[in-house]
């Protein structure tokens, strides 16, 4: 048996050799006992509860970030690679996420159900549904791309039927086109769906016709994604009462060889509602994220308050949802937990609402590194926001089911921030974030160590270069 310690930055081994014995147990005799056969072929028994040969231990060492022989060897071995887990949602992470997939197989993403845009927004107005759309996103961007994957159905699942820009969505013609080319997709004529190999070809349609069939009349089909629609056909052919999201998303998972796990924050169909410093309400996602991004002006006052509400709710008591025991188990056994780029409140901070989320991630191994890495550009949430003040609103959020305390501040004690970030990874520019203001001094004298390294795209302005990041990333792992 071998017990590791850390002392002084330095690793002491201290190790106890034992004789290699042979045990087993016989089906002929009382299951609760352990039969034990030494050297001299002696039989010897005891209860099983006295030859527990497991222990849990806490091993520290002395990382180099980037480390080369560390990241070949996941290279080599992607299948074996660490278990890093990303509270995450939209885009912003889609890079990021298929240059990891190449170094690990076991990424955990843990994505955002609450989106209230674009096409996700079309079928949650129809089905009274959780948005699958960033979820669809991730998948694609997991998926195998070499020859062991399927890349007709990922094609498929990352078309979209044509925008009708400029055309009234009551056109008739318009209309028409859209749902005959539904059709043409449902029976096998449309050439994405004829490309797909038999059998799988057979499960793309029938999720297809699900959709089609549960479909109202009037239902706008103008950009829609075939990757939504699929998944939203899977959700809705279960009962209302039976309906399960994560086990449509393990089908697709399965269809297009995905290089990871994604995984819904929760289940529950519900919206996000912010308060700002101002007094302003803003109910749904888009509200609060499109203000910059050309959906319209965006938020001028701090972010004071974020809550998860049910749609049709008329009350001001936040709704409650929890994570469930998978959930639960990512968390705990994650070698790696990152709090990455991406919209801060509505994907990041989401994903921490859900009621579990806090106590698991306080009883989640301590050596794992606990990563926030700062948006670049310009994030219209983080309105006024130092990076102190990210990090303190990240442990605000995910401990504020499990202290009574923290539900009424927002300026968590240090030593409640370094049990859920205790590392800021940055690049060594600060011309590339420009939308927080920097004070490094304030977080490192909270306790959290902010690490500059080179991770920054030359050939694109303001932004993480993938490869880069993931290297940093894993090189913790």
């Amino acid at each position: 048996m071998t017990y590791w310690k850390a002392s002084d930055g330095q690793k002491r081994i201290e190790q106890q050799k034992c004789r290699p014995q042979s045990v087993y147990s016989s089906p002929a005799t009382d299951s609760n006992m352990i039969f034990k056969q030494d050297r001299r072929g002696r039989h010897l028994s005891w209860p099983h509860a006295a030859f527990d040969t497991t222990t849990t231990i806490t091993i520290s060492r002395v990382a180099r970030i980037p480390d080369p022989i560390r990241i070949e060897r996941f290279r080599r071995a992607p299948e074996l690679g660490p278990s890093v887990l990303f509270f995450t949602g939209g885009t912003a992470l889609r890079s990021l996420s298929r240059v990891i997939k190449l170094y690990t197989h076991n990424s955990v993403h843990l994505v955002t159900p609450f989106d209230s845009g674009g096409s996700s927004a079309k079928l949650r107005d129809a089905f009274n549904i959780p948005a699958v759309g960033d979820l669809r996103n991730r998948i694609v961007a997991l998926a195998d791309e070499s020859v062991r994957g399927n890349p007709e159905i990922a094609t498929l699942f990352a078309y979209r039927l044509p925008q009708n820009d400029g055309v009234d969505e009551s056109d008739d013609d318009s209309s028409n086109n859209l749902r005959k080319e539904l059709d043409d997709l449902v029976s096998g004529h449309h050439p994405l769906v004829s490309a797909v190999p038999v059998p799988l070809r057979d499960i793309v349609r029938t999720h297809l016709r699900l959709f089609r069939d549960a479909m109202p009349s009037d239902f706008d089909l103008s950009g829609a994604n075939l990757g939504n629609l699929m998944i939203a056909g899977g959700y809705l052919s279960y009962p209302s009462e039976e309906r399960d999201l994560e086990s449509v998303l393990f089908l697709f998972t399965k269809l297009l060889e995905v290089r990871g796990v994604v995984r819904p924050t929760v289940q529950s169909n519900l919206h996000l509602k912010a308060t700002l410093e101002d007094g302003t309400v803003l109910h749904g996602q888009h509200h609060l994220t499109q203000g910059g991004k050309g959906g319209g002006s965006p938020i001028s006052s701090p972010v004071k308050d974020l809550r998860l509400m049910c749609r049709s709710s008329t009350s001001n008591n936040p709704s409650v949802c929890e994570i469930g025991e998978d959930l639960c188990s990512d968390i705990m056994q994650a070698d790696l937990i990152v709090y990455p780029m991406g919209s801060f409140y509505t994907s990041v901070i989401a994903n921490l609402l859900p009621r579990g989320v806090g106590r698991i991630l306080l009883e989640s191994p301590a050596g794992c590194p606990r990563v926030y890495v700062p948006n670049t550009g310009v994030d219209p949430e983080q309105f006024g926001m130092t990076l102190s003040d990210c990090v303190r609103t990240i442990t605000h959020y995910a401990l504020r089911d499990v202290d009574e305390e923290m539900k009424e501040t927002m300026t968590p004690s240090d030593a409640d921030v370094c049990k859920v970030v205790n590392i800021v990874l940055m690049d060594v520019d600060d011309g590339n974030y420009p939308g927080i203001i920097l004070d490094v001094d304030v977080v490192e004298n909270i306790g959290v160590r902010v690490l500059r390294l080179d991770l920054a795209d030359i050939d694109a302005v303001q932004c993480l270069h993938p490869r880069k990041l993931t290297e940093a990333l894993l090189s913790f792992c």
